[in-house]
């Protein structure tokens, strides 16, 4: 079996300072990082310190950075970066200020879009099943539940026109 390499207090900064200039980064993912590194709590907090002061590390933005990725690239509703962010660490603040950073025009017409992919696809199925279906997989994205209720009676009043 082999060890890891521990390093220095001024070696793992170094090290660190790529890993967070590199993307945004969450301060328990740094804080994690530096104790792989085989260091003690007291060098942990003083690289921390160093890193926010430096502006490697700033939690609104890494909340802000990684909302607005979520939604844009996976298409994530507010329930589910909410719940990610909260399992990163981040503070309340920030992830309400992350989330207020999604236009709702853009939030509405993301989550009528993948409603109507999801619904179109179901074509074939019964129609309780095909809206039970499009509900359970906008809610797996992390839509709330009062705006998959809303769209999904906008996509019932558009085949029946």
């Amino acid at each position: 079996m082999f060890s890891k390499k521990l390093l220095t207090p001024n070696q793992a900064l170094e090290k660190v300072k790529y890993f967070c200039a590199y993307q945004e980064r969450s301060h328990k993912e740094v804080t994690e990082k530096l104790y792989g590194y085989g260091l003690y709590s007291k060098d942990v907090d003083q690289i921390i310190a160093v890193l926010i002061e430096e502006n490697y590390l700033n939690e609104e933005r890494f909340a802000v950075a990684f909302a607005g990725g979520k939604f844009r690239v996976k298409q994530w509703g507010r329930q589910k970066i909410k719940y990610e962010l909260k399992q990163r660490g981040v503070s309340s603040f920030c992830i309400n200020l992350a989330i207020k950073e999604i236009e709702e025009t853009d939030y509405i017409s993301t989550l009528y879009s993948l409603a109507r992919k999801k619904w179109e696809s179901l074509i074939k199925e019964q129609f309780y099943s095909r809206q039970a279906k499009t509900s359970s997989y906008l809610i797996t994205k992390g839509y709330e539940q009062h705006l998959i209720i809303e769209v999904i009676e906008k996509l019932k009043n558009e085949k029946s026109e």
